[in-house]
């Protein structure tokens, strides 16, 4: 099954934030570095590839439509007298 990119560019940047702050907690409470740093991977990853494994999982997406939107409807002309 090929991956489709799921993770749209707001929730990416997100990520990327996420991961940021997830790295720089992993130094600042060492004791849980690892778990920090485990979570910022995984932020990281599905940010770069744009693809996350539980949206597939539960079949959403964060990316934007690609169907076009449909035409507002004519107004009728009016009869001038």
């Amino acid at each position: 099954m090929p991956m489709k990119e799921n993770v749209g560019m707001i929730d990416r940047m997100i990520r990327f934030i996420l991961a940021i702050i997830f790295i720089i907690l992993g130094f600042v409470y060492p004791t849980y570095a690892v778990l920090w740093f485990i979570l910022a991977a995984i932020a990281l990853l599905t940010g770069l590839l744009g693809w996350c494994g539980l949206y597939a999982l539960f079949k959403c997406s964060t990316c934007a439509t690609t169907k076009p939107l449909p035409k507002p409807a004519k107004k009728a002309k009016k009869k001038k007298k």
